[in-house]
Formats: structure tokens, sequence, C-alpha cells
């Protein structure tokens, strides 16, 4: 008996031992606490700027989190979105760091210096931070934002606005008219950077939370497709191909290449403002109503009320699309000026091109119809005949009580205009107005 209550004394004071081991180590994981690290990578815009959001504010729910990492890869981007993400690091009320590896290019410098610390992996470099365009409007605003946020963290402020304006000169350090690009080392040396790291676990350490666990975030696919979509290169070409695209389907009859062209560049338009979470449903359906109203346009001749009012809905779409208005703005002269490029190599080469002649007359005109072949009527060369349907450029036209297939030498001819056949290119039969 007494054996027995020895063992069960022995078997109670070991559960008791083991169950504070347990707790202990519980309770030193959960002291140790949590580091997010957030990867900014690539071009600083829309979708990059949704990242962080989200990126940020799944770690604030974190009751355990003690810091977050940004770890700087980019070449730089839009202001608005860098000023956006510096605002969201700064009101981390954790303990913040960014990691530059391999580069902090323009807009990621100001990325760069929102957190409490600086660290940089060797080899990289930061600086050449001058806005596009480089107005003194924009300089002045963009410098500014530089100078508050490194005086805030406590950073040089006149190294920080040399690296975007190159009229500053810092003695031993930079001449007028050069931007500033520092290494690592000479970050470092400057007291730009608070040291140089060759890893993640370095960088805990500088911010004294090497125990921590790490939490990393990943970015999407969708968030990667959105950065490419929205990048400052793709977005423009993407609204200039919807353009150039409804030029053709508007200059055509029935719905064709241009349309369908239009329609694709558009979608991936809104479709990357969608992903970035920079385009709500209110966008989508200004968009979709536009769409409506061409397509009407596209069954109807000649261009009226319907196609202003799609013209008007696609700029006002785009407007709404865009986070400020002068981003819109550029966009869309970008997107005129392309267009308006391409309007005039329609309009002089259409009428000599046999690829043009495949997406514009498309529809089969057959003798039943009351249309005849053009390779028959060689003869027709100099007569003159009435429009039928509006030529833009191509239609059709009546000769001699035939309707024909026929283009104007590029310019736009209502029904009724009366016409003369002056030249026979292949199948294609030009005519001019009759003055």
């Amino acid at each position: 008996m007494h054996k027995n209550s020895i063992r069960r004394c022995n078997r109670i004071i070991l559960a008791a031992l083991m169950i504070f081991l347990l707790l202990t180590l519980v309770s030193g994981a959960q002291s140790n606490g949590n580091v997010y690290i957030v990867p900014l990578e690539g071009e600083v815009g829309p979708a990059m700027e949704q990242f962080a959001a989200v990126s940020i504010s799944t770690a604030m729910d974190d009751p355990d989190l003690k810091g977050i990492i940004f770890l700087i890869d980019t070449y730089g981007g839009r202001v608005d979105s860098a000023e956006n993400i510096s605002e969201m690091i700064m009101e981390v009320p954790v303990t913040t760091a960014s990691f530059v590896s391999p580069r902090a290019i323009s807009a990621g410098v100001l990325l760069t210096i929102s957190a409490d610390y600086v660290t940089m992996a060797p080899g990289s470099n930061i600086g050449s931070a001058e806005t596009i365009p480089d107005t003194e409007k924009a300089l002045s605003a963009w410098t500014g934002e530089l100078r508050s946020v490194a005086q805030e963290k406590g950073r040089d402020p006149e190294l920080i606005a040399a690296m975007a304006d190159q009229r500053i000169v810092i003695e031993n350090v930079v001449d007028e008219g050069e931007l500033l690009n520092l290494t690592a080392a000479e970050a470092l040396e400057l007291g730009l950077s608070d040291y140089t790291a060759r890893g993640v676990s370095e960088v805990l350490a500088v911010m004294e939370l090497s125990d921590a666990n790490t939490i990393e975030m990943e970015i999407s696919r969708a968030v990667r497709i959105a950065q490419v979509l929205t990048s400052s290169m793709v977005a423009p070409i993407l609204l200039s191909l919807g353009m150039v695209g409804l030029i053709i389907e508007i200059m055509t009859a029935g719905f064709g290449v241009g349309g369908t062209i239009s329609l694709i560049a558009f979608s991936l338009y809104f479709g990357g403002g969608i992903l970035a979470g920079n385009t709500g449903l209110a966008v989508i359906l200004v968009f979709l109503a536009a769409i409506a109203l061409l397509a009407i346009e596209a069954m109807a001749p000649g261009f009226g009320i319907a196609g202003l009012g799609g013209l008007a809905l696609i700029i006002a779409s785009v407007v709404m699309a865009s986070s400020t208005t002068g981003i819109a703005v550029v966009s869309l002269i970008v997107a005129l000026v392309m267009s308006i490029i391409a309007l005039i190599i329609i309009l002089k080469y259409a009428p000599k091109s046999s690829y043009f002649d495949r997406l514009t007359l498309g529809t089969k005109m057959t003798s039943d119809s009351g249309y005849i072949s053009t390779e028959r009527k060689e003869e027709l060369k100099g007569k003159e005949g009435v429009v039928t349907s509006y030529l833009r450029p191509s239609g059709t036209v009546e000769i001699d009580g035939e309707r024909i297939d026929a283009v104007s030498e590029g310019v736009y001819l209502e029904q009724g205009t009366r016409v003369k056949v002056i030249s026979m290119e292949g199948r294609r039969i030009v005519v001019r107005k009759i003055d």
C-alpha cells in the first residue's frame, strides 16, 4: 500500500511537470510573436496598393503581431499609389522594416523610407526618383512628400529629395544635374540605411525580433496579372487598341474584327482594374451601356446619337476606372493620339489593301440579292451612280440599276451622294464624289 502511494504520488508530480513544461513552451511560443513578410514587387500601381492593403489588414488582425517586413523590389510606378502605400506603412502600430533587394527605384524610394528601419541587401541600390512628367508642379509636390516622410522617420530630407530633384547639390555626394542613386554600402555610410542585411533573419535581428515566427504573404496570380494590365505601359496600349478597334468598327458594316479587337481590349483594361480593386460595379455598368449603344450604332447606317452616346460613356467609364482625373486625361490623350494615327493610316491605305478588304467586305453579296461580281464590271470605269448604303469607306452604290460593292477614296459618303467610278483595284471598285 505504501509503495502504491509513492508511485501514485510520482505519477502526479510527473504529470504536473509535463503540464508545466507544456505551458511554458506554449507561453514562450506566444511571447515570440509573429512577423509578417510583405513583398512589394513589380510596378507600383493599383494592384500593388490593393495587395499591400489586404496584407497589412491581415497582419493587423493577428493578436500576436510583433512586426512587418516589407520586401522592396521595384523600378517605381505611379506616385498616387506610392503615397497611399506609404501612408499604410506609416500607420502600422508595430515595428516595421523595409528590406531593399535588389532595388528601390523611383516610387520605391518612398515605400522604403516609410518603414521604421531601412535595410538593404549587398549590391542593392536606391534612388532615381524623378517624376514623369518632370514639371515644376509635379516635382515640387513629390519632393515635398519625400521630405515630409523622411523627416518623420528621422532620415536626411535633403538626401532623399536629391533622389528626385536634379537641382539639389550635396558636396561629395551628388552634383547639380544628377539624380542621387546609392548602393547599399553608400546608403549605410550616409545614414539612409540602418543595416546591410543578407536575409530576413538579419532584418529580424535589427528589429530585435530574432525569435519571432515569420509569416510570408504571397503575391497571387491575380495580383500579378492585375499589375501587368494596369501598368503604365500596358493600360494606355489597351485603351488605344480599344479606341482604334472602335473606329474600324464604326467605319465598316456589321460587327467584325474591329469590334472584336475593341471589345477584347476594353475588357482587359477594365478587367485589370477589377482585379486591382480599382474598378467597381458602377464602372462596368457604364461600360456595358456604352457597348450596347455602340452595338446599336453598328447595326444602323451613319453615326448618330447612339454612337455619340456610346463614345461619351466609354470616356466616362475610363475616368471612373482611374484613381485620379489626371491619370484618366493622360490615358485618354494617349489613346486619342494613337487613334488619330490609326485613322489616318486606315483612310490612306484601306482602299488599296486586300487585307482591309477582307475586314470590311465580309458580307456575302449574291446575284440573288441583286448584287453582281466586280470581276465582270471592268466596263464600269467612268460611269456614274448613287450611293445606296453609307460608304465608311466601304458600302454599295447603284449603277445602271445594279447594286455594286464599292469603296470611297477614304472619305465618308452619305446615301444619295452621286459618285463616279474612277478605278478598279482587284475586286474593289473605287468611287469619287461628283461635285
